[in-house]
Protein backbone atom coordinates (compact mmCIF):
# COMPACT_ATOMS: atom_id res chain seq x y z
CA UNK A 1 0.00 0.00 0.00
CA UNK A 2 1.05 3.28 -0.80
CA UNK A 3 -0.73 6.47 -0.37
CA UNK A 4 -0.01 10.17 -0.18
CA UNK A 5 1.06 9.81 -3.33
CA UNK A 6 -1.38 12.33 -5.15
CA UNK A 7 -0.71 15.23 -3.01
CA UNK A 8 2.62 15.23 -2.53
CA UNK A 9 4.77 17.46 -5.19
CA UNK A 10 7.03 15.99 -6.95
CA UNK A 11 10.49 17.06 -5.12
CA UNK A 12 12.67 15.12 -2.85
CA UNK A 13 11.78 13.52 0.49
CA UNK A 14 14.44 15.19 3.40
CA UNK A 15 13.34 12.57 6.13
CA UNK A 16 12.00 9.50 6.52
CA UNK A 17 9.76 8.56 9.13
CA UNK A 18 10.05 5.15 10.94
CA UNK A 19 7.46 3.27 12.92
CA UNK A 20 8.37 0.67 15.03
CA UNK A 21 6.89 -2.41 15.95
CA UNK A 22 6.93 -4.77 13.00
CA UNK A 23 8.11 -2.21 10.94
CA UNK A 24 11.50 -1.43 12.05
CA UNK A 25 12.13 -4.82 13.67
CA UNK A 26 9.47 -7.79 14.22
CA UNK A 27 7.47 -8.04 17.16
CA UNK A 28 5.67 -5.72 19.64
CA UNK A 29 8.11 -4.73 21.98
CA UNK A 30 5.63 -4.17 24.93
CA UNK A 31 3.98 -7.60 24.14
CA UNK A 32 6.96 -10.02 22.99
CA UNK A 33 9.81 -8.51 25.62
CA UNK A 34 12.43 -9.43 22.38
CA UNK A 35 12.05 -8.58 18.80
CA UNK A 36 14.55 -9.52 16.43
CA UNK A 37 15.34 -6.55 13.81
CA UNK A 38 13.38 -6.68 10.74
CA UNK A 39 15.88 -8.11 7.56
CA UNK A 40 17.32 -5.59 5.16
CA UNK A 41 16.03 -2.61 7.50
CA UNK A 42 19.59 -1.84 8.57
CA UNK A 43 21.24 -1.30 5.26
CA UNK A 44 18.47 0.79 4.51
CA UNK A 45 18.73 2.76 6.92
CA UNK A 46 22.55 3.31 6.02
CA UNK A 47 21.96 4.00 2.20
CA UNK A 48 19.12 6.72 3.10
CA UNK A 49 22.03 7.92 5.81
CA UNK A 50 24.75 8.11 3.01
CA UNK A 51 22.61 9.96 0.78
CA UNK A 52 21.93 12.51 2.75
CA UNK A 53 18.19 12.33 4.11
CA UNK A 54 17.23 12.59 7.56
CA UNK A 55 15.65 9.76 9.26
CA UNK A 56 13.20 9.91 12.40
CA UNK A 57 10.78 7.84 14.43
CA UNK A 58 6.95 7.83 14.89
CA UNK A 59 5.92 4.92 17.20
CA UNK A 60 3.39 4.00 19.64
CA UNK A 61 5.39 2.36 22.40
CA UNK A 62 7.47 3.18 25.64
CA UNK A 63 9.88 5.87 24.76
CA UNK A 64 12.88 4.46 27.26
CA UNK A 65 12.15 1.15 26.07
CA UNK A 66 11.94 1.71 22.32
CA UNK A 67 15.32 3.96 22.68
CA UNK A 68 17.44 1.14 24.44
CA UNK A 69 16.11 -1.46 22.01
CA UNK A 70 17.72 0.89 19.13
CA UNK A 71 20.59 1.27 21.21
CA UNK A 72 21.07 -2.80 21.46
CA UNK A 73 20.44 -2.97 17.09
CA UNK A 74 23.13 -0.02 17.26
CA UNK A 75 20.80 2.66 15.32
CA UNK A 76 19.94 4.35 17.80
CA UNK A 77 22.31 7.60 16.53
CA UNK A 78 20.78 7.93 13.17
CA UNK A 79 17.25 9.00 14.42
CA UNK A 80 16.56 12.90 15.18
CA UNK A 81 13.78 14.13 17.18
CA UNK A 82 11.99 10.54 17.74
CA UNK A 83 8.22 11.22 18.68
CA UNK A 84 7.86 8.01 20.55
CA UNK A 85 4.26 7.88 22.69
CA UNK A 86 1.47 7.46 22.61
CA UNK A 87 0.26 10.66 20.41
CA UNK A 88 -1.68 10.13 17.17
CA UNK A 89 1.02 9.56 14.17
CA UNK A 90 -0.24 12.07 12.07
CA UNK A 91 0.66 14.81 15.24
CA UNK A 92 4.13 12.63 15.31
CA UNK A 93 5.07 13.45 11.97
CA UNK A 94 4.27 16.98 12.21
CA UNK A 95 6.10 17.53 15.67
CA UNK A 96 8.71 16.30 13.58
CA UNK A 97 8.63 18.36 10.56
CA UNK A 98 8.52 20.94 13.23
CA UNK A 99 11.42 20.16 15.34
CA UNK A 100 13.82 19.65 11.82
CA UNK A 101 12.69 22.82 10.60
CA UNK A 102 11.51 21.16 7.29
CA UNK A 103 8.23 21.44 4.96
CA UNK A 104 6.14 18.67 5.85
CA UNK A 105 6.01 17.43 2.22
CA UNK A 106 9.19 16.54 2.18
CA UNK A 107 8.24 13.96 4.85
CA UNK A 108 7.87 10.06 4.02
CA UNK A 109 6.29 7.64 6.80
CA UNK A 110 6.98 4.02 6.79
CA UNK A 111 4.35 1.79 8.90
CA UNK A 112 2.90 -1.94 8.47
CA UNK A 113 -0.96 -0.33 10.08
CA UNK A 114 -3.25 0.68 7.48
CA UNK A 115 -5.00 2.89 9.90
CA UNK A 116 -2.25 4.55 10.83
CA UNK A 117 -0.93 5.26 7.07
CA UNK A 118 -4.40 6.56 6.55
CA UNK A 119 -4.63 8.62 9.44
CA UNK A 120 -1.48 10.28 8.31
CA UNK A 121 -2.64 10.33 4.55
CA UNK A 122 -5.77 12.04 5.43
CA UNK A 123 -4.15 14.58 8.00
CA UNK A 124 -1.31 15.48 5.50
CA UNK A 125 -1.92 14.33 1.98
CA UNK A 126 1.33 15.86 1.13
CA UNK A 127 3.45 13.32 3.24
CA UNK A 128 4.67 9.68 1.49
CA UNK A 129 3.16 7.10 3.38
CA UNK A 130 4.55 3.75 2.50
CA UNK A 131 3.77 0.20 3.81
CA UNK A 132 6.60 -1.51 5.59
CA UNK A 133 6.33 -4.49 3.35
CA UNK A 134 7.91 -1.65 0.94
CA UNK A 135 10.95 -1.21 2.93
CA UNK A 136 13.37 -3.23 0.37
CA UNK A 137 12.82 -1.37 -2.24
CA UNK A 138 13.01 2.35 -0.78
CA UNK A 139 16.77 2.74 -2.04
CA UNK A 140 15.70 2.08 -5.85
CA UNK A 141 12.96 4.46 -5.70
CA UNK A 142 13.48 7.73 -7.36
CA UNK A 143 12.10 10.08 -4.69
CA UNK A 144 14.73 8.64 -2.29
CA UNK A 145 17.66 9.13 -5.10
CA UNK A 146 19.26 12.68 -5.27
CA UNK A 147 21.09 13.31 -7.91
CA UNK A 148 23.96 14.04 -6.19
CA UNK A 149 25.74 13.12 -3.06
CA UNK A 150 27.73 15.81 -2.05
CA UNK A 151 29.62 15.91 1.27
CA UNK A 152 26.72 18.35 2.88
CA UNK A 153 24.80 15.45 2.24
CA UNK A 154 26.93 12.60 3.84
CA UNK A 155 27.16 15.16 6.76
CA UNK A 156 23.48 16.30 6.95
CA UNK A 157 22.81 13.71 9.97
CA UNK A 158 26.01 15.60 12.06
CA UNK A 159 24.78 18.83 11.24
CA UNK A 160 21.35 18.59 12.56
CA UNK A 161 22.88 16.95 15.55
CA UNK A 162 25.23 19.88 16.06
CA UNK A 163 22.18 21.74 15.92
CA UNK A 164 20.87 19.84 18.65
CA UNK A 165 23.77 21.11 20.56
CA UNK A 166 23.41 24.39 19.89
CA UNK A 167 19.67 24.61 20.82
CA UNK A 168 20.58 22.62 24.12
CA UNK A 169 23.50 25.55 24.66
CA UNK A 170 20.94 28.02 24.20
CA UNK A 171 18.25 27.01 26.35
CA UNK A 172 20.69 26.67 29.53
CA UNK A 173 22.41 30.19 28.39
CA UNK A 174 20.69 33.27 30.79
CA UNK A 175 21.34 36.27 28.60
CA UNK A 176 19.76 37.48 25.55
CA UNK A 177 19.36 35.79 21.75
CA UNK A 178 22.75 38.18 20.63
CA UNK A 179 23.99 37.58 23.38
CA UNK A 180 24.24 33.61 23.02
CA UNK A 181 25.15 34.46 19.38
CA UNK A 182 28.19 35.95 20.51
CA UNK A 183 29.17 32.49 21.88
CA UNK A 184 28.95 30.82 18.80
CA UNK A 185 32.11 32.44 16.97
CA UNK A 186 30.39 32.33 13.99
CA UNK A 187 31.87 32.57 10.75
CA UNK A 188 30.43 33.33 7.18
CA UNK A 189 32.05 32.87 4.47
CA UNK A 190 31.09 34.35 0.41
CA UNK A 191 32.86 33.05 -2.53
CA UNK A 192 32.41 32.36 -6.20
CA UNK A 193 31.35 28.89 -6.82
CA UNK A 194 34.00 26.76 -7.66
CA UNK A 195 33.62 23.61 -9.80
CA UNK A 196 33.30 21.74 -5.87
CA UNK A 197 30.56 23.63 -4.91
CA UNK A 198 28.62 23.11 -8.26
CA UNK A 199 26.19 19.79 -6.73
CA UNK A 200 25.96 21.10 -3.30
CA UNK A 201 24.46 24.36 -5.26
CA UNK A 202 22.20 22.39 -7.35
CA UNK A 203 21.11 20.34 -3.85
CA UNK A 204 20.68 23.70 -2.11
CA UNK A 205 18.55 24.76 -5.49
CA UNK A 206 16.44 21.83 -5.10
CA UNK A 207 15.42 21.65 -1.18
CA UNK A 208 15.14 25.00 -0.02
CA UNK A 209 11.72 26.30 -0.20
CA UNK A 210 10.92 28.70 2.18
CA UNK A 211 13.86 31.38 2.10
CA UNK A 212 14.11 30.88 -2.64
CA UNK A 213 13.41 34.07 -3.59
CA UNK A 214 11.90 32.43 -6.83
CA UNK A 215 11.27 28.65 -6.31
CA UNK A 216 13.18 28.01 -9.23
CA UNK A 217 15.38 25.30 -9.90
CA UNK A 218 18.99 24.99 -11.24
CA UNK A 219 20.46 22.06 -12.83
CA UNK A 220 23.91 21.07 -12.23
CA UNK A 221 25.03 21.90 -15.84
CA UNK A 222 23.56 25.23 -15.84
CA UNK A 223 24.71 26.51 -12.62
CA UNK A 224 28.16 25.32 -14.17
CA UNK A 225 27.68 27.57 -17.16
CA UNK A 226 26.46 30.59 -14.71
CA UNK A 227 29.54 29.82 -12.56
CA UNK A 228 32.24 30.20 -16.06
CA UNK A 229 30.23 33.20 -17.59
CA UNK A 230 31.28 36.70 -17.69
CA UNK A 231 27.99 38.04 -17.67
CA UNK A 232 27.16 36.14 -14.11
CA UNK A 233 28.19 36.07 -10.97
CA UNK A 234 27.42 32.95 -8.84
CA UNK A 235 27.84 33.23 -5.12
CA UNK A 236 27.73 30.57 -2.35
CA UNK A 237 28.25 30.86 1.47
CA UNK A 238 29.23 28.45 4.29
CA UNK A 239 28.54 28.98 7.48
CA UNK A 240 30.50 27.12 10.84
CA UNK A 241 30.81 27.96 14.63
CA UNK A 242 32.04 26.21 17.58
CA UNK A 243 30.25 23.30 17.33
CA UNK A 244 31.42 22.97 13.72
CA UNK A 245 30.05 23.63 10.10
CA UNK A 246 26.53 23.88 8.74
CA UNK A 247 27.98 23.38 4.93
CA UNK A 248 27.17 25.61 2.15
CA UNK A 249 23.94 27.29 3.06
CA UNK A 250 23.09 30.00 0.86
CA UNK A 251 23.18 30.87 -2.89
CA UNK A 252 23.19 34.01 -5.14
CA UNK A 253 22.69 34.11 -8.63
CA UNK A 254 23.41 37.90 -10.18
CA UNK A 255 22.76 38.65 -13.93
CA UNK A 256 25.48 41.25 -14.70
CA UNK A 257 24.19 44.01 -17.05
CA UNK A 258 26.09 47.37 -18.21
CA UNK A 259 23.64 49.40 -16.03
CA UNK A 260 21.66 46.75 -13.68
CA UNK A 261 22.31 43.80 -11.99
CA UNK A 262 19.71 41.56 -11.75
CA UNK A 263 19.56 39.13 -8.88
CA UNK A 264 17.82 36.57 -10.64
CA UNK A 265 18.07 33.82 -7.31
CA UNK A 266 18.69 34.66 -3.65
CA UNK A 267 18.37 31.10 -1.24
CA UNK A 268 19.56 30.69 2.22
CA UNK A 269 18.94 27.25 4.38
CA UNK A 270 15.85 27.60 7.14
CA UNK A 271 18.86 25.59 8.68
CA UNK A 272 20.18 28.92 10.14
CA UNK A 273 17.15 31.51 10.10
CA UNK A 274 17.29 31.75 14.09
CA UNK A 275 21.52 32.54 13.32
CA UNK A 276 20.60 36.26 12.40
CA UNK A 277 22.64 35.89 9.00
CA UNK A 278 19.82 35.75 6.71
CA UNK A 279 20.67 39.34 4.96
CA UNK A 280 24.45 39.02 4.57
CA UNK A 281 24.72 37.13 1.57
CA UNK A 282 21.98 39.82 0.31
CA UNK A 283 23.88 43.20 1.91
CA UNK A 284 27.25 41.77 0.26
CA UNK A 285 25.78 41.67 -3.52
CA UNK A 286 23.99 45.25 -2.76
CA UNK A 287 27.57 46.56 -1.65
CA UNK A 288 29.41 44.55 -4.99
CA UNK A 289 26.60 46.32 -6.80
CA UNK A 290 27.41 49.73 -5.62
CA UNK A 291 31.06 49.61 -5.54
CA UNK A 292 30.58 48.56 -9.38
CA UNK A 293 28.46 51.38 -9.89
CA UNK A 294 25.29 49.77 -11.26
CA UNK A 295 21.45 49.82 -10.17
CA UNK A 296 20.67 46.53 -8.23
CA UNK A 297 17.31 44.86 -8.74
CA UNK A 298 16.05 41.49 -8.02
CA UNK A 299 13.60 38.67 -9.19
CA UNK A 300 10.65 37.63 -6.46
CA UNK A 301 8.44 35.07 -7.70
CA UNK A 302 5.79 34.55 -4.41
CA UNK A 303 4.84 31.60 -3.07
CA UNK A 304 2.80 29.90 -0.27
CA UNK A 305 5.73 29.23 1.17
CA UNK A 306 8.72 32.12 0.37
CA UNK A 307 7.03 35.12 2.35
CA UNK A 308 10.13 35.04 4.50
CA UNK A 309 12.14 36.15 1.81
CA UNK A 310 9.72 39.17 0.53
CA UNK A 311 10.73 40.40 3.71
CA UNK A 312 13.98 39.51 4.21
CA UNK A 313 13.79 42.33 0.49
CA UNK A 314 11.90 45.07 2.56
CA UNK A 315 13.64 45.09 5.34
CA UNK A 316 16.87 45.46 3.21
CA UNK A 317 14.74 48.44 1.20
CA UNK A 318 14.17 46.99 -1.71
CA UNK A 319 10.65 48.00 -3.34
CA UNK A 320 8.62 46.88 -6.29
CA UNK A 321 8.95 48.94 -9.40
CA UNK A 322 7.83 46.48 -12.19
CA UNK A 323 5.22 43.40 -12.49
CA UNK A 324 5.45 41.21 -15.02
CA UNK A 325 2.66 38.60 -14.59
CA UNK A 326 3.40 36.57 -11.07
CA UNK A 327 6.95 37.91 -11.08
CA UNK A 328 7.62 41.15 -9.43
CA UNK A 329 10.61 42.79 -10.14
CA UNK A 330 12.64 45.01 -7.04
CA UNK A 331 14.66 47.38 -6.50
CA UNK A 332 16.76 48.98 -4.63
CA UNK A 333 18.80 52.64 -4.04
CA UNK A 334 21.68 51.06 -2.13
CA UNK A 335 21.47 53.74 0.33
CA UNK A 336 21.28 51.18 2.88
CA UNK A 337 23.38 48.72 3.10
CA UNK A 338 23.68 46.65 6.75
CA UNK A 339 26.78 45.51 8.19
CA UNK A 340 27.02 42.28 9.59
CA UNK A 341 26.10 41.64 13.02
CA UNK A 342 28.72 42.51 15.64
CA UNK A 343 28.69 38.79 16.55
CA UNK A 344 29.54 37.39 13.07
CA UNK A 345 32.82 37.04 11.53
CA UNK A 346 32.40 37.69 7.41
CA UNK A 347 35.07 36.29 5.18
CA UNK A 348 34.84 36.88 1.18
CA UNK A 349 37.35 35.37 -1.67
Amino acid sequence: MTAGVEGRGTGPIKCVVWDLDNTLWDGVLLEDGEVTLRPGVAEVVRVLDERGILQSIASRNHGPAAIEQLERFGLRDYFLAPQIGWNSKSESVAAIAKSLNIGIDTLALIDDQPFELEEVAFSHPQVLCLDAGEVARIPEMPVFTPRFVTDDSRNRRSMYMGSELRDAAEREFGGTSDDFLATLDMTFSISAAAEADLRRAEELSVRTNQLNSTGVTYSYEELRDFAQSPGHLLLVAGLEDRFGSYGKIGLALVERGAEVWTLKLLLMSCRVMSRGVGTVLLNHVMRLARDAGVRLQAEFLPNDRNRVMFVTYRFAGFQEVESRGELRILESDLGRIQDPPAYLTVRTG
